[in-house]
């Protein structure tokens, strides 16, 4: 079971503590699709916040996408990632309403368990064809304000796939759309919902990827003597806010926390002469370790680099390729 941790002393409200910490446990998979979200009850018992507070935040993610609230029920994790049935033109549709939902559900089985798009055209030929014209454009969005986030994604996926991709920032989405017959559109689960609004209407397959659960990095952190100072460092400036939170909300000010974005070379500086471990994205490490390497006549005791390899998990890596047709 996921514990969430909360600091009730801290300048970071109590929801954005819990909002925080849910997302991130939707967005590692740790909480998968259909998923049951503990109840209002629960997770006061779990974290003593008021079930209102907690109410707040679930709403919060409803408003964002990711959960549905489902009356009587509780709330549960959205499964996000596919478009709507306006792309297949075809009078059976009338006289099948279910059709769609049943081949597209049949074939993400039939992929999940290793069969190709190849193997499987015959059977789904209208589905496997669409699918394969989005392959021949794929593009990799993210908010501008934090486009270094898709950039992220952009170079592990072109490493992993070995296909050219474009970054579009995600206020240019639907412009970029327009100008293309099909196209699939990957995002983080951070993202899908936004991604999905714009992309949808406009016959595009939207695929989220999962993001890595740094368990390991987080026992580091769990076992860290209090006053330890810790740096973060990444590509994107969203991910660094989202790592501080849930660093804070784990230990509280028992540790120091420094943050930088790779290209900030005053922090860095700042960061290797303070921290004593410091952990980096893969994007980011070389930097890490250069402005280390020439800051060594100034550091007494150089800090512990901890390059995080991946970003996004290898299940997701896996399912692309085979929603691609790549295998």
């Amino acid at each position: 079971m996921v514990q969430f941790h909360i600091q009730p002393d801290s300048d970071i409200p109590a929801s954005n503590q819990l909002y925080n910490q849910i997302l991130f446990a939707i967005a590692s998979r740790q909480f998968p699709p259909g998923h049951r979200l503990p109840s209002t009850r629960q997770l006061a018992m779990q974290t003593g916040l008021h079930r209102n507070t907690i109410s707040k935040v679930y709403r919060q993610l409803e408003d964002a996408g990711v959960v549905d609230a489902q009356a009587g029920s509780g709330i549960y994790v959205r499964d996000q990632g596919h478009a709507t049935a306006a792309h297949i033109k075809s009078p059976l549709l009338e006289q099948y309403p279910q059709a769609h939902k049943i081949i597209q559900s049949s074939l993400d089985e039939l992929v999940k368990q290793g069969c190709s798009l190849g193997q499987a055209r015959e059977l789904f030929l209208a589905e496997v064809d669409w699918r394969l014209r989005c392959s021949a454009s794929v593009l990799v969005t993210a908010p501008a304000h934090d486009i270094a986030n898709g950039e992220v994604l952009l170079r592990e996926l072109e490493r992993a796939l070995a296909i050219p991709m474009q970054l579009v920032p995600m206020e240019e989405l639907g412009q970029v759309l327009d100008q293309t017959r099909s196209s699939t559109v990957v995002t983080s689960r951070y993202f899908i919902a936004q991604a999905e609004a714009i992309a949808s209407p406009k016959a595009a397959r939207v695929i989220p990827v999962d993001i890595y659960d740094f368990e390991q990095e987080l026992k580091l952190i769990k076992a860290m003597p209090k006053g330890t100072c810790v740096g973060i460092v990444s590509l994107s400036a969203g991910t660094v806010g989202v790592a501080e939170v849930i660093i804070h909300s784990l230990r509280g000010d028992d540790l120091l926390v420094m943050t930088s974005q790779m290209n900030d070379r005053y922090k860095l500086n700042a960061m290797v002469r303070t921290a004593q471990t410091i952990f980096s994205d893969q994007v980011s490490c070389a930097a890490v370790k250069a402005t280390i390497s020439a800051s060594r006549e100034d550091i007494i005791r150089p800090p512990q680099v901890v390059c995080c390899e991946n970003f996004i998990v290898s299940k997701s890596i896996n399912l692309l390729k085979r929603e691609l047709g790549l295998e």
